[in-house]
């Protein structure tokens, strides 16, 4: 049971990296970035969508915490 576990996880992260070996290779237009004046390099747009998703992996479980954090405060105080 063991390896089956393995073995899925192991084939799930497969068909991940797959799809975004795929995505990148598929979204290779130049786009040039342009927010509140500011101007980004020309890169491919599956940079630019990458690094969005990977910000927001990052600030989705800090805002959880933090609001876990404010819920458990109002409960005990």
């Amino acid at each position: 049971m063991r390896n089956f576990k393995r073995l899925l996880f192991v084939l799930f992260f497969l068909v991940v990296v797959l799809g975004v070996l795929f995505f990148v290779l598929e979204n290779q237009q130049p786009v040039v970035l342009v927010f509140l004046g500011w101007s980004l390099p020309q890169l491919p747009v599956s940079i630019f969508v990458l690094l969005a998703l990977l910000v927001g992996l990052l600030v989705g479980p800090i805002l959880g915490f933090i609001v876990a954090k404010r819920r458990s405060t109002l409960k005990s105080g």
